[in-house]
């Protein structure tokens, strides 16, 4: 009260008015201010968890794609060894069937 007092004698009415106003501007622009920085924060939050999910789906394909070659050279693998397998008994089955007619 004795604050208001002397700044109403020493401003007059209107210095206090322009102080008030000025006051509430301050603090309006203080809130703005501080509103726009949580803000901007979110949304680099944000963006950051869309870049964290593309680079987790584009890791999760490449992976994907590693396990379907490797497993698709795995079968090819296991088709030549049949393959090799049979020839090599094909042709011991055959060396024997030779040497018992022959005999």
């Amino acid at each position: 009260m004795v604050v208001v007092v002397v700044v109403v004698v020493e401003f007059g009415v209107v210095g206090v008015l322009v102080a008030v106003v000025v006051a509430v501007v301050v603090v309006a622009v203080v809130v703005v201010v501080v509103v726009v920085v949580i803000v901007i924060i979110m949304v680099m939050v944000v963006i950051v968890m869309v870049v964290v999910v593309v680079v987790i789906v584009i890791v999760m394909e490449v992976v994907i794609v590693i396990v379907v070659v490797t497993v698709i050279v795995m079968v090819v693998v296991m088709v030549v060894v049949v393959v090799a397998v049979g020839m090599v008994v094909a042709a011991v089955v055959v060396v024997v069937v030779i040497v018992i007619v022959i005999d």
